[in-house]
């Protein structure tokens, strides 16, 4: 599954570490959501987009947004994860945070791109537009 292939075997839920395959299952569009604690641009327009996902009916059913941390330490990961209702990529997975910035060409946070189904690209960066996929 491409999924796996980009983010590795777990995701983090809200309930703790889940098969990657499992939890993206079925999903019109994922959206990844590079970002971290330390900046301020990012600590603005998370908590919208966290109230974006965790009101809408598509939120774990359609779609799903998966955060990549850009943040300095677990500590800090686990603290901005915690204002989160969406999933994340284990902070522990820098290796394929790193690759997956490059894939994306990711020059700057917070940054949203855009998947679909099967894990193609279809917009690098739709920040501010979420509420379209949601």
């Amino acid at each position: 599954m491409a999924f796996v292939e980009l983010f590795g075997d777990k995701i983090l839920t809200k309930e703790g570490e889940k098969d990657t395959a499992e939890v993206l299952a079925g999903k019109t569009h994922v959206l990844i959501y590079f970002s971290a604690h330390w900046c301020p641009p990012c600590r603005g327009y998370t908590p919208a987009l966290s109230e974006a996902y965790g009101k809408s009916e598509k939120a774990g059913k359609e779609a799903a947004i998966i955060f990549v941390s850009s943040d300095r330490d677990q500590a800090a990961f686990e603290e901005y994860y915690g204002s989160m209702s969406f999933y994340a990529m284990p902070f522990s997975n820098r290796a394929q945070k790193e690759k997956l910035s490059e894939k994306f060409a990711v020059k700057g946070i917070p940054t949203l791109v855009l998947l679909d189904g099967e894990g193609k690209c279809l917009a690098d960066n739709i920040r501010g537009d979420h509420d379209k996929y949601l």
